[in-house]
């Protein structure tokens, strides 16, 4: 068995991943097929199936690097919702409410979370000394961690980098003669995000916004 691998620990932790990149990739598709493009599906991608969603690497792998590897996060994602931007009915402020999209939508996941942390938290007296104690910290940490992973999918798809959401704000805010050489980044983008989370290069971004604002959110 690997060193400090608790295995049941990582299933709570990945229950909430999956949950948060389902939606994020739901909301991207729905978006999109709500402001005129039906790429997603007719992909068969609108759907709040996680297994049409899941990518192997990003759903599982890359969350059990962190984990073990002692990031101070845990980070993931799905496989890309197909969007033909084109087919938009405008293509600029559409592009924005689709790359949008997911970001809100986790930012929604993390504060219904947060609320559902503290509302059985304040409940611990009644239930801290009953046989559902084991089943209600389960439930304490599912709603921790879910709040952790959904303001870190957020945020973390908010950098300028495509092909994340923020890259893709970025490009449609850029001006058209600059778009192209900033597409340029996309095929190393998530290889960029990698190494900067492995090489610790975001701590100013976790140690000074995403950690304060997850405590905040759980009163701790």
């Amino acid at each position: 068995m690997l060193p400090n691998f608790n295995p049941i620990e990582f299933i709570i932790i990945i229950i909430p991943l999956l949950i948060a990149v389902t939606a994020h990739e739901y909301a991207h598709g729905y978006a999109a097929f709500k402001l005129g493009d039906t790429t997603a599906k007719d992909a068969g991608r609108l759907s709040i199936n996680p297994v049409r969603h899941l990518d192997m690497v990003g759903s599982f792998i890359l969350p059990l690097i962190l984990k073990l590897s002692g990031a101070p996060i845990l980070f993931g994602y799905a496989k890309p919702v197909p969007v033909n931007f084109s087919n938009l009915r405008n293509f600029k402020s559409g592009t924005l409410w689709v790359a949008s999209a997911g970001v809100i939508t986790n930012f929604i996941l993390a504060l219904v979370s947060a609320g559902a942390f503290q509302i059985l938290l304040s409940a611990q007296p009644l239930w801290q000394n009953m046989v559902i104690q084991p089943v209600m910290m389960i439930f304490l940490k599912l709603f921790a961690y879910s709040v952790m992973i959904n303001l870190v999918l957020a945020i973390f798809n908010l950098i300028p980098i495509p092909p994340l959401d923020g890259g893709r704000i970025m490009t449609v805010l850029l001006p058209t003669h600059m778009q192209q050489k900033f597409r340029r980044i996309e095929p190393f983008g998530f290889l960029i995000l990698i190494m900067l989370l492995l090489t610790n290069s975001l701590d100013i971004l976790i140690t000074f916004f995403i950690t304060p604002l997850i405590n905040w959110l759980l009163g701790i």
